[in-house]
């Protein structure tokens, strides 16, 4: 049986979503996208996700969505762990995994389905192909949908060894703390379910559960999300500031509480801009940003849009006022 300890590990920290930047002529900046990279490494990220939201997933063409893969590993090499989104119709997202596969990654994390019918088991048995296509990987759902119960992820659990993870992304950390429990009982016929790595050290796993839980909804729910069981959290903060996303990572890892209000209240106003409307301009704010910072243009695709001046300079003062 596969070993996914290392890969355990990797999710229980910060999971970077890397923007995919464009060029003027509208293609993927494949030399700025490499750049973006070696910064977050040399900041001292781990783990990354191509092909995340934050990336645009759902706005590359399939034959962008391979390449962003091979960027990143070729880019990544040994320096951290690559955690490949994958979705859409099944066939698709099978093959998209056993391209990251054969790319050299280590684990997939697959987007929730967007069919406007599913249902619980559905969303096993779509969820399932995908991880026996690829028993070696580990692999992540991505679970946004709050009709999903503990008891499905428990017999996807049960059903597949490989998945290893669940990025979680319902915004309700009181629920995420019941379903994190009951996914780990109902799975393990234990009472634990929501460790991965311990929460109060940098390295190493305590008695594992049977999922790492990573809160999917950034920083500002990080904390209460590590209050449920969570030990990683994902960023498109960390693009822009990766060591304002390493500092709450320390911060609760250490179970400060103060150091961790501080960081998450640094970041709010950033955050609460990626967030309002729906999040309709999560991925434009980060961009600005990184645009403010010289390091990609702010080009984004449909359906996400380019900000308004005023927004625009907002952020410019957001990322002076960080030293980013």
């Amino acid at each position: 049986m596969t070993d996914f300890s290392r890969v355990r590990d990797a999710l229980a920290d910060v999971v970077a979503i890397p923007v995919t930047p464009f060029a003027a002529d509208g293609t993927v900046d494949t030399a700025a996208y490499r750049a973006l990279l070696r910064r977050l490494l040399d900041a001292g990220v781990r783990t990354v996700t191509p092909n995340g939201n934050t990336g645009e997933f759902y706005a590359l063409s399939p034959e962008e969505r391979l390449r962003v893969v091979e960027l990143t590993v070729a880019e990544v090499g040994d320096r951290a762990e690559v955690v490949v989104g994958v979705g859409h119709d099944l066939a698709t997202a099978v093959a998209a995994a056993r391209h990251a596969r054969d790319a050299g990654a280590s684990m997939v994390m697959v987007h929730q389905p967007v069919h406007p019918y599913v249902s619980q088991e559905g969303w096993v048995a779509y969820q399932r192909t995908i991880a026996d296509a690829v028993p070696g990987l580990g692999v992540v759902p991505y679970l946004r949908d709050p009709l999903i119960t503990a008891g499905a992820l428990a017999r996807l659990g049960a059903l597949c060894p490989n998945v290893i993870g669940v990025k979680y992304a319902v915004p309700d950390a009181t629920r995420f703390a019941a379903f994190a429990q009951d996914a780990g009982r109902d799975a393990t016929g234990g009472t634990g379910g929501t460790g991965g790595t311990d929460p109060k050290g940098p390295t190493g796993p305590t008695a594992p559960g049977r999922f790492v839980w990573v809160a999917g909804l950034a920083e500002l729910y990080a904390p209460a999300y590590w209050a449920g069981g969570a030990t990683g959290f994902t960023s498109g903060l960390v693009n822009v500031a990766p060591d304002l996303s390493l500092a709450l990572l320390a911060a609760l890892r250490a179970g400060d509480a103060p150091a961790a209000r501080a960081v998450c209240e640094r970041i709010r106003p950033f955050e609460e801009l990626r967030a309002a409307r729906h999040a309709a301009d999560n991925v434009s704010v980060v961009k600005e940003a990184l645009a403010v910072l010289g390091l990609c243009r702010h080009d984004v695709r449909p359906p996400s849009s380019t900000l308004p001046a005023g927004t625009r300079a907002e952020i410019a003062a957001l990322v002076r006022a960080w030293g980013a």
